[in-house]
């Protein structure tokens, strides 16, 4: 059955990477359903064959940080899209009342024990706000298929209720944990000394007047382990007068390496400034330098004071290429450097950097220019990043767009287009509206390439101006 069940799941191995649900699902049959199968006790008959089959791939298997990263990613999408848990659950990648975001070519579902998962990741780390709702959905699917039994599951209708109970609790809801204590004892073991003690506590918590109206804790809030998302007040629209001076052109920009095949060149925003050039590489060019950096794909880190370190805002892998790994790295910096008209020799700009956005892959809100000296940018002696180009080496099916926060727009994923920005003003400070993120991705599989320029080197091609303001 569990052998059926997998056989229809991988009928497109490409839809396991572009759907989350069924990314999640397929990390979840390796890490746990299937050594659960293979440890079983209907397995006996088949034990020395399993195990040796198991034991051939289990170094290759995900983890239980691998299968965590991907529960916290439906929670990150659940949150970033307002999508509804019950929705997701069932497949779909929906608001209240609004259009799908992501109609999947082929819809998949969780299972009771899917969402109990997610739950209790959120659980675990005193997310009471994300496991009420998971763990809700998985009680309520446990409810439905209740006397019947998966071979591979490892959670039940009662592990549910009892940790549904104390997130309850914990959310200031006395009267519903009450109730669903009180459900647990009905479906499990009447006698279950824990559990028992739990209702008489909640009873007289109730007869003493707390929590009486079932928010005697305070109402439920959302409760982070990592930063949540930074919410920051947002300006106006961009004022008409603005947008007037928005523009596409064929660009050279007197550049004798443009002059056959001009930079299609698509102005964005002028404050900050933000210009999108498109087909600036091809799809060959995009495969090599995926296939150039595959093999070299570290989990990112963040600088962090004078250190660099892992952060959980943000999630992606990612590698850097010296222009001699290969031709096309070097004819892509002849490139950029022709289109931004600045020097990238070295020390002037950093290796190209490639990162891979997977399952809910996100970045916070952030700067690319340092904003201390302390930075770790400082070490290269060259000043701090003048200037960023981002290169989409992918397209994605919803998700992923680059929102500049301050500046209130947002630039979707177009593939084997480049975008670039300036970091710094003229006067050397940095541009406060360049503040960005990298919004998480909802479905596909999202591959950007980012080059990042110093300001030494580039003294007589972007001077500063008469005005120390500018």
């Amino acid at each position: 059955r569990f052998y059926e069940k997998v056989q229809a799941l991988h009928q497109d191995p490409k839809a396991s990477v572009d759907n989350p649900l069924l990314a999640f699902s397929l990390i979840k049959r390796l890490h746990s359903d299937w050594p659960n199968v293979v440890y079983s006790e209907e397995a006996t008959r088949n034990t020395q064959a399993l195990h040796a089959g198991l034991g051939e791939v289990e170094q290759e298997l995900p983890g239980a940080e691998d299968l965590d990263g991907a529960a916290r990613a439906l929670m990150r999408l659940q949150d970033v899209y307002a999508l509804s848990v019950k929705g997701l659950a069932s497949g779909v990648f929906q608001r209240a009342g609004q259009p799908p975001l992501y109609s999947p070519g082929r819809r998949v579902s969780l299972s009771a024990d899917d969402c109990f998962h997610v739950g209790k990741v959120a659980y675990d780390t005193g997310d009471y706000y994300h496991s009420i709702a998971w763990l809700e959905e998985a009680a309520s699917l446990f409810r439905l298929s209740y006397g019947s039994w998966n071979l591979e599951d490892r959670s039940s209708l009662e592990d549910a209720l009892d940790h549904l109970a104390f997130s309850y609790f914990m959310a200031g809801n006395i009267s519903h944990a009450l109730s669903l204590s009180r459900e647990f004892l009905h479906y499990a073991d009447p006698s279950n000394q824990r559990v028992s003690r739990n209702v008489a506590k909640y009873k007289k918590l109730l007869e003493m007047g707390t929590g009486a109206s079932g928010t005697g804790r305070g109402a439920m809030v959302p409760h982070h382990r990592c930063p949540p998302l930074m919410v920051l007040p947002l300006p106006p629209q961009a004022a008409p007068e603005q947008l007037l001076h928005l523009s596409c052109s064929y660009e050279t920009n007197s550049s004798p390496y443009l002059l056959l095949q001009p930079a299609k060149k698509e102005l964005v925003r002028i404050q900050p400034y933000v210009a999108l050039y498109h087909d600036f590489i091809t799809d060959a060019e995009a495969e090599t330098i995926k296939g150039l950096a595959g093999p070299w794909l570290q989990r990112s880190v963040v600088a962090s004071g004078e250190k660099q370190q892992k952060a959980e805002y943000r999630i992606s892998k990612s590698a850097w290429l010296k222009d001699t790994a290969d031709p096309v790295v070097r004819a892509l910096d002849a490139r950029i450097a022709a289109v931004a008209g600045l020097d990238l020799r070295p020390p002037y700009a950093e290796h190209l950097q490639v990162v891979n956005y997977g399952l809910g892959g996100h970045y916070e809100p952030h700067f690319d220019h340092a904003t201390s000296r302390k930075s770790p940018l400082y070490r290269m002696k060259s000043g701090n990043r003048i200037a960023t180009i981002m290169i989409y080496l992918s397209a994605v099916e919803a998700g992923g767009s680059t929102a500049f926060i301050y500046a209130n727009f947002s630039v979707p994923v177009v593939k084997n287009a480049a975008l670039f920005w300036w970091n710094l003003r003229r006067n050397g400070n940095g541009d406060g509206d360049t503040l960005h993120a990298g919004c998480p991705v909802l479905a596909g599989d999202k591959w950007v390439a980012n080059k990042w320029i110093h300001e030494h080197g580039q003294e007589f091609r972007r001077p500063c101006s008469a005005d120390p303001q500018d």
